[in-house]
């Protein structure tokens, strides 16, 4: 094995080491799994429009917006959704889509914390 690739593994195992580290505590875990359901959203909803062939502009004039707005609602990082605008979105697909919304809480068990915390 090449030093370069010698490298890469232990940068690998260094960083596969300070994530378990970080996600081990629960309110940055929790807060790990929010940011990334937030960050899956935008992307399920542009990939939805595609599926159905549309087009950023169609589907704005079947929610009479403009389709800048669609454009936001489709942006990384995009946080302000309600329910009802997600529907509305769903429904101007008009493929078949579904809008589930799931409560979870960590399946993770919490560690006991060490003596003297």
């Amino acid at each position: 094995m090449g030093r370069q690739q010698e490298h890469g593994l232990e940068g690998e195992r260094v960083y596969q080491s300070w994530r378990e580290q970080l996600l081990a505590d629960s309110e940055t875990l929790a807060l790990y799994e929010e940011e990334s359901t937030k960050k899956e959203l935008w992307l399920q909803l542009a990939e939805a429009r595609q599926a159905a062939g549309l087009t950023q502009g169609e589907v704005a004039r079947r929610l009479g917006v403009s389709q800048s707005q669609v454009a936001r609602i489709e942006k990384r990082g995009y946080e302000s959704y309600t329910l009802t605008s997600l529907r509305r979105y769903l429904e101007a697909l008009d493929a078949g889509f579904t809008l589930e919304v799931t409560v979870r809480r960590s399946v993770l068990p919490h560690l006991p914390k060490a003596a003297g915390q």
